[in-house]
């Protein structure tokens, strides 16, 4: 008997960790609904993706939280308006998404210290683990590579 409740055990502390139907849905949707064309997106949609205490790391210029992450889109919206983000590869364990991801755009104003925009445009990969839990974001930690997007953008 004393191995069934080990294994109900064991199962019940899974469970806690196990994603739900809709997390990779979540997932895919901060890329398409979020991170793609950023200035079209409202607070509503970033609410229902991230939640309210959603934490980044490293921490945006804006700082954390839903609020805090869509003033950051606008910003990027203004920047980049043609910004598109999209998915490689998703990975799961448990609640956690590993995502690897292309972002593509052509800057309108000054970015990232090239000043004027040249008018070229720059493809970077970016990696990030998302933590899922009650359906929405609430933990990501991102890494961009925005050195090769500066060489692009720069590149005679």
């Amino acid at each position: 008997m004393a191995p069934k409740l080990t294994a109900l055990a064991i199962a019940a502390t899974l469970a806690g960790t196990l994603a739900n139907a809709g997390d990779l849905d979540v997932v895919k949707r901060f890329y398409s609904d979020l991170l793609t064309t950023p200035s079209d997106v409202t607070q509503e949609q970033v609410n229902s993706v991230v939640a309210a205490d959603w934490v980044t790391t490293p921490l945006g210029q804006a700082g954390t939280g839903a609020e805090a992450f869509f003033q950051t889109l606008q910003g990027f919206g203004v920047a980049i308006p043609d910004l598109v983000w999209e998915p490689q590869e998703i990975l799961q364990d448990g609640n956690r998404y590993i995502v690897r991801s292309k972002a593509t755009g052509t800057p309108a104003v000054p970015f990232l210290g090239v000043n004027p925009p040249s008018g070229k445009s720059f493809e970077i990969m970016s990696i990030d683990i998302h933590r899922v839990e009650d359906g929405r974001i609430v933990e990501s930690f991102h890494v961009e590579d925005w050195m090769r997007a500066v060489a692009q953008l720069t590149a005679e």
